[in-house]
């Protein structure tokens, strides 16, 4: 209880503390990580809310952004021209976002709000990844639309957009939503909204938020406009985060890597096969962020199904929600996400490399496979164990004759000192519990390192 009050607490300050005037953001020198414009590390920790500005009231708004910048959010997902008939339908004040839906014709009442989640976030440390609009508004396929853009219109709508949110440093772009651009209008349309972003805007990161199974790189892979390779790995079990993350770090054009929608919480597993007799939960959304993290993802977005399209009682459930948005707030996965940016945060991540052959158990690649990584000095390694599955290590590859062995708790955030080793044979590390839910991660360290990992324990 001590431990969560402090967690809570650091969170307290950390929103009291962050002023309007966040840093911008930037890509380090290296092209694998986010860095703040004082070249200092960045973690992306994002939330879906995907339905934000479309359905709730500033209150509401309030409570969500407060909820997720506590928990140690740095990255709240929205969009302007929203996914569930955000055209038609009016937002909670009953105002639509365009006149006539017309992208040249904002309306100044909607617009207002937007600009209250922009500075609100802002006042709460958080960057926003907006979304100019869902992809539907210019590929509709199961979308409710209508298309509204053509490569022009989407370049003016673009300028409207930079020049009203120049000042703001807490804002990411992100094109897109959940659509592959099909044919060459389609990529026309991106490429014009980037265009006309950045006629105005070149102080801002850009991506592309892309359709399940795909990155932004499969399409843009040589727009100067993308700055960060975004993947979708979507809402499965079986999904294998840590395949996008290595695809794309072996790509000619290095760019930082964000897992930008992955296993939801509270959701059916692979709900596109109408099959409702396995939902994913904490333990999912834990495997599917340390395999995009340990494998060397700048950035991780959780996502609970509920809270994405803001379900309450009484409006028609998306996808199967079954749980109040404000509730589904306080679901585990959410307060997991941030001891995952803790520990990540204490270690030096920036210098990590993902190194397989440290690991010498047999490591087939199902629910229970192990990552490992070291960092560039061979001070450190950090492995994932997701089901509790012992861990043999090739303890040489470190450069000290001694190291300390921790074992991170992901659903406690705790960590457990397990002694000191020698590094001139193997080691099996055995964590004290296994099976579906029991994942750990393993830390060594160098003899000397002087991290403090037991502050995690106040």
């Amino acid at each position: 209880m001590k431990s969560k009050l402090m967690f809570l607490l650091f969170g307290l300050l950390r929103v009291t503390a962050m002023g309007q005037e966040l840093p911008l953001l930037t890509v380090s020198e290296d092209q694998r990580y986010i860095v703040t414009q004082d070249k200092k590390p960045f973690f992306w920790l994002g939330g879906t809310a995907w339905e934000l500005i479309h359905r709730l009231t500033k209150e509401e708004i309030d409570l969500y952004l407060t909820d997720r910048a506590k928990k140690g959010f740095t990255v709240i997902q929205t969009v302007i021209l929203a996914e569930l008939d955000g055209l038609n339908t009016p937002n909670a004040y009953g105002v639509k976002p365009l006149i006539n839906n017309d992208p040249l014709e904002l309306n100044e009442k909607y617009f207002e709000l937007v600009d209250y989640v922009v500075k609100k976030s802002a006042q709460l440390g958080l960057y926003v990844g907006l979304l100019p609009a869902w992809g539907d508004k210019f590929n509709k396929k199961w979308g409710a639309g209508p298309e509204i853009f053509n490569p022009q219109n989407a370049e003016k709508y673009g300028e409207l957009l930079a020049a009203r949110y120049l000042s703001h440093n807490n804002i990411i772009w992100i094109l897109g939503g959940d659509r592959v651009p099909e044919n060459e209008n389609h990529y026309a349309i991106i490429r014009g909204l980037a265009k006309g972003i950045k006629k105005t805007d070149n102080r801002h990161l850009m991506t592309y938020h892309p359709v399940g199974g795909k990155k932004a790189t499969d399409y843009f892979m040589n727009d100067p406009w993308l700055d960060l390779d975004m993947f979708q790995s979507g809402h499965s079990r079986m999904a294998k985060e840590y395949q996008y993350v290595t695809a794309s770090k072996k790509s000619v054009t290095k760019r930082p890597v964000i897992n930008g929608e992955a296993r939801y919480e509270n959701i059916p597993d692979r709900f596109w096969e109408n099959k409702q007799d396995v939902w994913l939960d904490d333990a999912d959304v834990r495997v599917s962020a340390y395999w995009s993290i340990m494998a060397g993802a700048a950035g991780y977005t959780y996502g609970c199904n509920d809270i994405w399209q803001m379900y309450e009682t009484g409006k028609e459930p998306v996808i199967s929600a079954r749980t109040d948005w404000q509730a589904a707030l306080q679901l585990p996965g959410s307060s997991q996400m941030g001891y995952m940016k803790q520990i990540f945060e204490l270690i030096p991540r920036q210098r990590m490399q993902l190194d397989q052959s440290l690991i010498l158990n047999d490591n087939t690649e199902n629910e229970s496979y192990m990552l490992s990584a070291i960092d560039s000095g061979r001070q450190f390694i950090v492995a994932y164990t997701p089901t509790g599955n012992p861990v043999k290590v090739d303890l040489s590859k470190m450069k000290s004759e001694k190291i300390k062995a921790y074992w991170f708790n992901p659903r406690s955030g705790k960590i457990k000192y397990t002694g000191d080793f020698n590094t001139n044979s193997p080691h099996e590390f055995k964590p004290w519990s296994r099976g579906r839910g029991s994942d750990f991660l393993l830390i060594l360290t160098a003899e000397d390192c002087r991290i403090d990992f037991e502050k995690l324990n106040d």
